[in-house]
C-alpha cells in the first residue's frame, strides 16, 4: 500500500508563490511516477505535471510550464509541486498521486494512489 500526505496549501495573492509537499510511504519508489492534478469547483480533475521517481524527469502541462515546478527528495520519499506567479484561475484542490510506471503520465485514471489534497486559494 502506498500513502500520500499533502500538505502546504493556502490563501496567497495573484503574483505570490507557494510550495506543497506530497509525503509518500508505503514502499519504495523506483518505477513509480508522481503525478500532481488540481481540481477547481465544477471541473474535472486536470493533471498539471509529473516527475519520474527514478532519474527525475519532469513533465508539464502547458498552462503551468515556466511557473511550476516539481521536484522529489528521495532520502525524504516526498515531492515538491513548487508555484510561482500564483493566478486566481490556480485556485483549485491540488493532489499528488502515484502510479507504477512511466507511461501515460498525464492521464489521471493510471494513477492508483492519491493523497487527500490541499486547497489553495488565489485571490486577485
Amino acid at each position: 500500500q502506498v500513502y500520500l500526505v499533502e500538505s502546504g496549501g493556502g490563501l496567497v495573492q495573484a503574483g505570490g508563490s507557494l510550495r506543497l509537499s506530497c509525503a509518500a510511504s508505503g514502499r519504495t519508489f523506483g518505477s513509480y511516477s508522481m503525478g500532481w492534478f488540481r481540481q477547481a469547483p465544477g471541473k474535472e480533475r486536470e493533471f498539471i505535471g509529473a516527475i519520474r521517481w527514478s532519474g527525475g524527469n519532469t513533465y508539464y502541462t502547458d498552462s503551468v510550464k515556466g511557473r511550476f515546478t516539481i521536484s522529489r527528495d528521495i532520502d525524504e520519499s516526498t515531492v515538491y509541486l513548487q508555484m510561482n506567479s500564483l493566478r486566481p484561475e490556480d485556485t483549485a484542490v491540488y493532489y499528488c498521486a502515484a502510479k507504477d510506471g512511466i507511461a501515460n503520465m498525464s492521464d489521471r485514471r493510471g494513477y492508483g494512489y492519491w493523497g487527500q489534497g490541499t486547497q489553495v486559494t488565489v485571490s486577485s
